[in-house]
């Protein structure tokens, strides 16, 4: 055989031995994942169970339908779970009955703060970890935003908890994990299954989330520990209350000054100052169709929503001993918002209730009064 042959045989045999190596490991990491994650990826149905039905969960719970998923859903509005049971989904009448349902792979909860967060896991009569013969889901994945000190509480709480006996450990533990999992991308990124997922907790049970959330994300970051989810979410919405606000101040001073809103979007997107807040989100109505601004800011991310997680964010920085000073100006800016009785509104309301929309004195509609003890007179338009 030629020199030549020789080497191309060598060749053919090394890709065949290469390719049979990789496949072994592939089959090997296939068998070592739990039940339920290794039918994931098998395209197979599987069951989670959904707490928490309001404008995120709802989109996010309806991603997981759309990619072929059973689920099991409570909400204390029964018209949310009632939507979701006209696309397949079942409804349980609390987070207990929805926790002790057989046969769920993993539990997840989107709620408004951390005292709900608390009470659908903790309460001792109707909470997950009161559920009868344990816990159903071996993985819990709490996507509320609430403070690192509690998600590193309710993941301790989750290792007391009892797993039910027909459930299959994760990690070889005979409790439950619970991983925080807060999003990123709003409504829009929920709707189509591009958020931002920003993990906190063991290896084990990020690994084990990747294939549900993925049905929900584009992105799955894990951040570290238990809690660091938590604390990346409230620096990622501190930055956007911020760049929100900015955003709304340039485009009033726009308007006042006499520019088309829709061609200073275009210059802010294709500058300096392009962000999410401008180019997805503006708030100015009708500069972005999809935007909650040109639905009468229905449908996005509440400014009472904002208010909280910069209360958070606060509190966190004010216990790691670093200054936010513009996070707290803002955040009373948003709060008058909520004074004015918008706090249901998106936050990009702010454009309209703090900023004046832009408009000349003379063109604007007269103010609401604030409520008493509130402090609005230092952003009058």
């Amino acid at each position: 055989m030629s020199g030549y042959l020789l080497r191309a045989f060598h060749r053919y045999k090394g890709n065949q031995i290469r390719d049979m190596y990789n496949a072994v490991v592939r089959l090997q990491t296939l068998q070592a994942l739990p039940p339920f994650v290794r039918s994931m990826n098998s395209n197979v149905q599987y069951k989670v169970g959904f707490i928490g039905l309001g404008n995120m969960g709802s989109q996010m719970a309806s991603r997981l339908i759309d990619d072929g998923h059973c689920l099991v859903v409570y909400d204390t509005d029964k018209t949310a779970a009632d939507a979701l049971a006209s696309k397949g989904a079942v409804g349980a009448p609390s987070p207990a009955e929805l926790a002790a349902t057989p046969g769920l792979a993993a539990i997840i909860t989107m709620l408004p703060g951390p005292e709900a967060v608390m009470d659908v896991y903790c309460d001792k009569a109707t909470g997950v970890f009161s559920a009868r013969n344990g816990v159903s889901a071996p993985l819990l994945l709490d996507c509320s935003t609430v403070d690192p000190a509690t998600s590193r509480v309710l993941a301790a709480s989750a290792l007391q908890a009892p797993l039910s006996v027909s459930s299959r450990p994760l990690a070889g533990t005979a409790n439950p994990l619970l991983m925080d999992a807060p999003v990123s991308g709003g409504t829009a990124g929920a709707a189509a299954g591009t958020l931002t997922f920003m993990c906190g907790g063991r290896p084990e049970a990020f690994d084990a989330a990747r294939p549900i959330l993925s049905a929900m994300g584009k992105r799955l970051v894990h951040c570290g520990g238990s809690g660091s989810g938590q604390a990346a979410k409230l620096c990622n919405n501190l930055v956007l209350a911020i760049q929100m606000a900015g955003v709304s101040e340039g485009m009033a001073l726009g308007r006042r000054l006499g520019l088309d809103p829709a061609l200073l979007a275009d210059i802010f997107n294709s500058s300096t100052a392009a962000c999410w807040s401008s180019g997805t989100n503006n708030p100015c109505p009708g500069v972005v169709d999809s935007a909650p601004a040109s639905r009468g800011y229905e449908g996005g991310f509440g400014a009472r929503l904002m208010v909280k997680d910069l209360g958070l964010a606060i509190s966190a920085a004010e216990l790691a001993d670093s200054p936010v000073p513009v996070g707290s100006l803002v955040q009373n800016m948003y709060q008058v918002v909520c004074d004015e009785g918008h706090g249901p509104r998106d936050f990009s309301s702010i454009f309209q209730h703090v900023y004046g929309g832009g408009l000349r004195r003379e063109e604007a509609p007269a103010a609401r009064p604030a409520a008493e003890g509130s402090d609005s007179s230092a952003w009058s338009p």
